[in-house]
């Protein structure tokens, strides 16, 4: 029984990662991605608007722009067609690919050098920034944008979203524009950093769709023998090796920095806290060999001594900055501290000032009483008003809307009748208090008089 139920619970496991329920044929898939590597005609028309679009958005910072250029892009065709190809050994397709994705790149790096050189801004935008330091997270990115890329190709109703996911995830088109921009600027940078996350993307999509084909076992076209088929597979491993190291050593270098600043920062913050002597503004500059990386600070006031300054260098090791060189600028010296430092500091801690007493102001508004009630002499004219009038207590609540915010005040008014068995004019009191308090909600309750 044990057993039983054991097999029942790894079927269910093996039926709902089952590939096989909705899978298109091999032929069916084959002349999909076929068609899809063509670039003439309306694709390659698509293709040069697309880039225009991209380059658009790169060029004014705009994210969402950007995102509709890499809908529109056709650039996924080939480089899944390398991967099927190489996966069924299709030599074939592997030409047609490979001589597609070469036409892909030079109308994708042509156009957006065209646009760049002619474009009035010529200021590198967040967007152009960020596609030129290429990271392993990018591989990551490429391989399973790839792989779902790949799986989706392989379903029957092939989800045009999964498509539309993984042109943006992977984002082949926005390197191509920004290494355009690089030609046009003449930046070196720009080229080669963008160039380079093209390639990782275009070569671990590739790599992905490969994988795909192996593990659903797809009928080869040519047949290989053993020898020729673990060629092929080192070149594959090979191209994977090459396009992987530089980003997984940028990686490492980005995390060194990224660790660096936080180090930085922890040190000044807690190290510079002097009576006398007020931190300004610091900077820090990092180097990858760990030598040349240094801080500067910028101080006003006392002057630190020769020994306090040595002493604060002591304590940089504690903070992981061993080998960091320590610059202090102090106000007394010839290179003058920036002045509107200071002031851009003082306005900050202002502003935080002011923001925090009007939202303190907002909320005491919520819940403080207009004004006083004058109940001693309302209490000696209400006689006057209305007969019986005995003794009279008053009071101020405020009503709350379901969020919490004050929506109204109410006066409560409690009359006690001098006899026993006296009446109060109620409405004539409550019409009195409305012309005497200025307000008209105005609630009078008349209570039992106690009993001697």
């Amino acid at each position: 029984m044990y057993r039983t139920a054991l097999g029942r619970f790894f079927g269910s496991i093996r039926e709902r990662f089952d590939l096989g329920e909705d899978s298109a044929t091999q032929t069916e898939v084959v002349a999909s991605i076929t068609k899809s590597v063509e670039f003439k005609g309306t694709n390659l028309w698509v293709l040069i608007c697309a880039t225009f679009i991209a380059s658009l958005g790169l060029n004014v910072n705009s994210t969402a722009v950007i995102i509709g250029a890499m809908l529109v892009s056709p650039l996924m065709g080939p480089i899944m067609g390398i991967g099927l190809s190489l996966g069924i050994n299709d030599f074939q397709l592997l030409k047609k690919s490979l001589r597609n994705f070469l036409w892909m790149f030079v109308v994708s790096i042509v156009t957006s050098s065209v646009f760049f050189m002619f474009s009035p801004y010529s200021s590198a935008q967040s967007e152009l920034l960020a596609r030129t330091s290429p990271t392993t997270y990018d591989v990551l990115i490429a391989f399973f944008g790839g792989l779902a890329g790949m799986l989706a190709q392989t379903r029957r109703d092939r989800t045009g979203t999964v498509i539309s996911g993984v042109a943006i995830a992977t984002a082949l088109m926005p390197p191509l524009c920004t290494a355009g921009f690089g030609i046009a600027s003449g930046s070196p940078r720009f080229i080669f950093g963008a160039l380079y996350l093209f390639l990782i993307n275009a070569v671990f999509i590739a790599v992905a769709s490969y994988l795909v084909v192996a593990f659903l076992k797809y009928e080869k076209t040519v047949s290989m023998d053993v020898a020729a088929s673990k060629r092929m597979n080192r070149y594959v491993l090979c191209a994977v090796i090459i396009v992987l190291v530089p980003s997984i050593v940028m990686t490492f270098n980005i995390f060194r920095k990224t660790q660096f600043e936080s180090n930085v920062d922890r040190f000044v913050t807690s190290v510079f806290q002097f009576n006398k002597t007020m931190l300004v503004d610091y900077s820090s500059r990092y180097r990858y060999d760990g030598v040349h990386s240094a801080v500067e600070v910028s101080l006003v006031g006392e002057p630190l001594s020769q020994n306090v300054i040595e002493s604060v260098q002591a304590q940089m090791a504690v903070y992981g900055l061993e080998n960091t060189e320590l610059s202090v600028r102090q106000a007394d010296e010839a290179a003058q501290v920036d002045l509107t430092k200071i002031q851009k500091s003082y306005s900050e801690i202002i502003d935080e000032k002011n923001r925090t007493i009007r939202s303190l102001e907002s909320r005491l508004a919520a819940v403080r009483v207009v004004d006083t009630i004058a109940v001693a002499d309302i209490s000696r004219e209400m006689p006057h008003i209305a007969a019986g009038v005995g003794s009279v207590s008053m009071a101020k609540h405020i009503a709350y809307d379901a969020n919490g915010v004050a929506c109204d005040t109410t006066v409560l008014v409690t009359v006690t009748p001098a006899a026993a068995n006296g009446t109060i004019d109620t409405g004539r009191i409550r019409n009195w208090l409305r012309t005497r308090l200025k307000n008209d909600n105005i609630v009078v309750y008349v209570a039992e008089p106690q009993r001697k």
